[in-house]
């Protein structure tokens, strides 16, 4: 199954490789300047990406799903309900106001809120990552 996944490796590295000298060998004026041309250098190479993120989405999903199913489902679940609590907690601390956008429109108060529980999120789980990589080096200096 390895060998398998290499040989798809090598097939999609050197099929974009080509693709990319193609459109370094066209060059950015002529591309930019022809929409013909557009379509006939990007578009194989945007299609070849799309295939990739396909495929890696999928592999993502059945190997998260075999994980869930294979190992400590408990384990999982508090994880997964840690995240949603910080989810939460983000939410029940942002808040939202009407916000101009640079193209004139308006961003909805809740669309704000929801900005800023993504960035509140992230932080929370930025210094948590932070706190635990600390954690672990003082152990490791305590143990040795």
């Amino acid at each position: 199954m390895n060998k398998v996944f290499n040989i798809i490796k090598i097939i999609f590295g050197v099929v974009g490789a080509i693709l990319f000298v193609r459109i370094l060998n066209t060059g950015d004026d002529a591309i930019e300047a022809d929409a013909a041309l557009q379509s006939s250098i990007l578009a194989p190479y945007m299609y070849v990406s799309y295939i990739i993120l396909g495929i890696t989405i999928l592999a993502v999903l059945f190997f998260s799903i075999k994980a869930l199913f294979t190992g400590n489902v408990k384990k999982t679940f508090i994880s997964l309900g840690a995240f949603i609590l910080i989810i939460a907690v983000s939410y029940g601390l942002s808040s939202g106001t009407e916000t101009a956008l640079r193209d004139g429109d308006m961003l909805s108060a809740s669309g704000s809120r929801w900005v800023s529980t993504g960035l509140t999120a992230f932080y929370i789980l930025a210094a948590l990552a932070v706190l635990a990589m600390l954690l672990s080096s003082v152990r490791k200096i305590i143990t040795r």
